[in-house]
């Protein structure tokens, strides 16, 4: 039900994005999605790759900050205004937290990614609300 993604923490400096970038392209990691958020002196690189343990192993033995986490892509309801607040809504009634939330279009539909306080608890919400949800197979 729930996805790999990998959090890169990078230094906000030249060249330090650029050095992640080309160690994933070296040893043949595909990008599917990437997010990326700064605050003063790093920022959080969020991706989903078509390898994450190779992946996690690279970055981290070049001493790279990095982690892997579940999270949710949630598929929305076809040309429905509102689909990410209706999801949203079931999620926040059922006392949910939302870390964070990015989207993009899968096959040209949206897609939310997010990442919730509560594993247990969202994955009840998606099975018993029937959301469709994509698993990694999906994404490669």
């Amino acid at each position: 039900m729930t996805i790999k993604q990998i959090s890169i923490f990078v230094e906000n400096k030249s060249g330090a994005l650029l050095n992640v970038l080309k160690l994933l392209r070296d040893n043949g990691i595909s990008i599917i999605i990437s997010n990326i958020s700064d605050t003063l002196d790093f920022g959080i690189y969020r991706l989903i790759c078509d390898d994450t343990e190779k992946a996690f192993r690279i970055l981290r033995d070049k001493g790279i900050n990095v982690t892997i986490t579940n999270v949710y892509a949630i598929r929305l309801a076809d040309n429905k205004v509102g689909a990410a607040a209706d999801v949203m809504t079931l999620l926040t009634e059922a006392g949910i937290g939302i870390k964070y939330m990015f989207s993009f279009l899968l096959d040209g539909k949206g897609v939310l990614l997010l990442r919730a306080d509560n594993e247990q608890k969202a994955n009840e919400v998606i099975m018993l609300n029937k959301l469709d949800f994509l698993s990694d197979q999906d994404l490669h």
